[in-house]
């Protein structure tokens, strides 16, 4: 098997130009910027997507308050300051003499309107399917500066959840998506040509220091030793996320432990994989450590569930299952046996560039399932066709699928995962367990060591019981940066890129 993986990720690597072009080091406060692949969107409403939010989180629209990646503490951003008025509301102070990029003011009302536009079911928003699943929010405006939310349940941690909620101007149309955003942050769209690239522009009048650089100019380009070598020629100055074999230079490649984890999200609503022994073969047949240092950098860890450590929640006492593809086969027999029709095609659903080798490694697990004895079609999506597989509602006609995902919290809390992916209401769960649901409803009304408790033995049900994936890895990111700017990824670098964040050498 680990010959088949170095096969895998050899045929893949692109070898990067033989000859590049000389570039000297430019006096330029202007910055280029080389993502894996093009937004699909740029509308606030779905800047909770890595690929959208390397864009303009941050940078052209900003949340009431931030989450530090260093330490996880929550810190003001348009909101100054929160208290809790009661189980069920907080008041929210906010920073007075901020406008819109289009001269409107940010105030209380504006904010009730970005709240109302990101929980409209009307539109495909990703940070109310992501975050605010179950849950009612209702925003009151005691005056300009202030404003009140109220949920139907308490919600210990609301500010931490105002932590992924945008502010935008109340020109943006409520109802339908946009692909101009309109923001208050350091930089506006200046320009947007599909297929080519986006342009940010500094403002002004930002009420917050100015940045360094003064305009951000993003494109795209599939191929990793492609965005490497173009970063190393100064074509570009940074490259986000480049594969591990890629990551050849020190002096400009940096590795950092991300917050994303890696799995394959099995649909356990259609047979054969409504069989939790056919569910558990997937994973004894998966050989992780073999993937370490081929496939995946030797960094990552072999992850169990899908947060990772750190995060409040994470059960330490769970471990991933081993590779055992005798054990698979087993379990595949003993279901054939009852019945289960483990003959039928699965489908495996991979996302080109969903991160480094990320095609390989579905390869590479195509050939680790069928080496036990299923029937494995492995179908490549492009990210917009990949992200409305992501979402319910799944098509009724659908053939059983394992769907290849990664998944990003650094929140510093495990609502911001366990809801969405494996409550019975969540936007992209493929399990509906009542005594789950009731761990995962109780752990989100409650605070402190309970709190941790019961998302933790919410976690060993998903793993034990349910086994509704196959995680995979707590991944490690790599991000090239060219010698002349003065930046450092950081765990949050998945999913925003904070202009304000890089300087000049």
């Amino acid at each position: 098997m680990r010959k088949l993986l170095k096969l895998c990720l050899g045929a893949a690597v692109i070898a990067a130009p033989s000859i590049l072009p000389s570039y000297a080091w430019s006096a330029s406060t202007d910055i280029t910027v080389v993502l894996e692949t093009q937004p699909d969107q740029l509308d606030p409403c779905q800047s909770s997507k890595s690929q959208v939010g390397k864009v303009i989180k941050q940078n052209v629209v900003e949340t009431l308050t931030e989450i530090n990646p260093e330490n996880g503490q929550i810190k003001p951003r348009l909101a100054t300051e929160w208290k809790q008025v009661d189980d069920l509301t907080w008041r929210f102070k906010l920073r007075q003499g901020v406008k819109f990029h289009d001269g409107t003011p940010f105030n209380a009302a504006a904010v009730k309107y970005s709240l109302e536009r990101t929980l409209d079911k009307s539109i495909d928003c990703e940070i109310r399917v992501k975050y605010f699943g179950g849950m009612t929010l209702t925003a009151t405006p005691i005056s300009d500066d202030e404003i009140e939310f109220k949920t139907n349940t308490p919600q210990p941690i609301l500010p931490t959840l105002m932590g992924t909620v945008v502010a935008m101007s109340t020109a943006t149309p409520m109802g339908k998506i946009t692909r101009e955003p309109i923001g208050t942050g350091p930089y506006k769209l200046a320009q947007w040509v599909p297929g080519q690239r986006i342009v940010l522009e500094r403002t002004n009048d930002y009420w917050g220091d100015k940045p360094k650089v003064t305009k951000a100019t993003y494109i795209w380009r599939s191929e990793s030793a492609v965005r490497a070598a173009m970063v190393a020629s100064g074509e570009a100055d940074i490259s986000p996320n480049i594969a591990v074999q890629d990551a050849t230079d020190p002096s400009m490649d940096f590795s950092f432990l991300n917050s994303e984890t890696s799995r394959l999200r099995i649909d356990a609503a259609i047979p054969p994989l409504n069989d939790v022994r056919v569910r558990l073969a997937l994973n004894y047949a998966t050989d992780r450590e073999g993937m370490k240092g081929t496939i995946f950098s030797k960094q990552v860890i072999a992850s169990a569930q899908h947060v990772v450590p750190g995060i409040n929640g994470h059960n330490p006492d769970l471990k991933p299952y081993p590779y055992d593809p005798a054990k698979a086969k087993a379990l595949l027999k003993e279901a054939k046996a009852a019945g289960t029709p483990i003959d039928r095609e699965i489908v495996l659903v991979g996302r080109y560039n969903l991160y480094p080798n990320s095609e390989e490694s579905v390869q590479a697990l195509q050939a680790m399932y069928e080496a036990v004895g299923l029937k494995v079609k492995l179908r490549m999506t492009e990210a917009a066709e990949w992200y409305k597989l992501l979402f319910k509602p799944f098509a009724k006609d659908r053939q059983p699928t394992l769907f290849q995902e990664q998944h990003d919290n650094n929140n510093g809390d495990a609502v911001f995962t366990i809801y969405v992916k494996y409550h019975s209401q969540g936007g992209q769960s493929t399990i509906s367990d009542p005594e789950l649901d009731k761990l995962i409803d109780e752990a989100g009304r409650s605070t402190g060591e309970k709190r941790t408790k019961l998302y933790q033995e919410a976690f060993k049900r998903i793993h034990e019981v349910d086994v509704p994936d196959v995680s995979l890895f707590h991944m490690v990111g790599f991000t090239r940066v060219n010698k002349r700017l003065d930046f450092r990824p950081s765990i949050a670098t998945n999913s925003e890129l904070q202009l304000s964040l890089v300087g000049f050498k």
